[in-house]
């Protein structure tokens, strides 16, 4: 009588099988009539063959989260064309009081009355600084984040002695990046400067940061102050600037006069505005009346 061999199974063959789930012991062990180098190319063989139907197998499940992880949040990533940079824009009841839109705020830059005060005119001057230079030239103008390289929309408001110009754009990354870094700077490097020349005589500006509502990417808002005389009346004109971030676009607003600026308004434009664009970013058309706002 012919004695039965056992069945002989080495521990790493075991380990791999069981990872496996599969019950491959037949095929992984080896009877001790043959050779251990033998026996061992087999078990590996077997084992390999499993790894594999097991990694390619079409019915193998991934593993999905857990229903309790939070879900990641995405943001806008459609590029803003000229439609959505226009839906974008903030409407009269985004920031409410007795606001009424014009038709032109471009030429603000070039002649801009407020009662009997010539504006343009009152801002147009030299500093000695090039970086105080840049935000005197480029208030009441579509240019404060530099020029836009891709879709743009603006629009303004007037109420009494006051203004406000609104603007959304699309910009390279880059230098959008390096506006919103300049914009920064601006409170500590222009905190007071003096501008020289034109029709008013000196005019004294300071700057001073604003805080905003938390919106965007990045954001960044200023008080601007100059003090002066137009006909030979002493004028004073502040204005809030206000910039708020979403990757490679922006929404810019400038608001005041020589009233003052009211930073309520300029929170509710920041705050509606940011909202609008981002829905214009996920392809959307924003509400023409947000929620929220009576």
């Amino acid at each position: 009588m012919t004695t039965p061999r056992p069945i002989v199974c080495s521990s790493r063959v075991l380990a791999a099988v069981l990872a496996t789930g599969t019950l491959l012991t037949t095929a992984a062990c080896s009877s001790t009539d043959n050779s251990a180098s033998a026996g061992s190319k087999t078990a590996d063989a077997a084992v390999e063959r499993a790894l594999a139907a097991q990694t390619e197998s079409p019915t193998s499940t991934p593993t999905s989260p857990s229903p309790m992880s939070p879900s990641p949040t995405s943001s806008p990533t459609s590029e803003l064309g000229e439609t959505g940079a226009r839906n974008a824009l903030i409407t009269e009841a985004d920031i409410e009081d007795n606001w009424t839109q014009v038709d032109d705020p471009r030429g603000w830059r070039d002649s801009l009355l407020i009662g009997q005060v010539d504006v343009a005119a009152f801002l147009e001057g030299k500093s000695d600084a090039s970086k105080c230079q840049r935000l005197i030239d480029s208030l009441y103008d579509e240019t404060l984040l530099g020029r836009p390289s891709g879709a743009s929309a603006l629009n303004g408001f007037q109420e009494g002695d006051s203004r406000l110009l609104y603007q959304v754009a699309a910009y390279q990354k880059a230098d959008l990046d390096e506006s919103m870094k300049w914009l920064r700077s601006l409170p500590d490097t222009c905190d007071q400067f003096t501008l020289t020349g034109g029709d008013t005589g000196e005019r004294t500006v300071q700057v001073t940061e604003m805080s905003l509502p938390e919106e965007g990417d990045a954001r960044q808002g200023l008080t601007v102050t100059v003090k002066g005389t137009s006909g030979n009346e002493p004028v004073t004109l502040t204005l809030d600037v206000a910039v708020v971030q979403i990757g490679a676009n922006a929404i810019t607003v400038t608001n005041g006069g020589t009233g003052g600026a009211d930073h309520d308004t300029t929170s509710a434009a920041v705050e509606q505005g940011t909202q609008r664009l981002q829905e214009a970013l996920a392809g959307r058309t924003p509400q023409p009346t947000p929620s929220g706002v009576e």
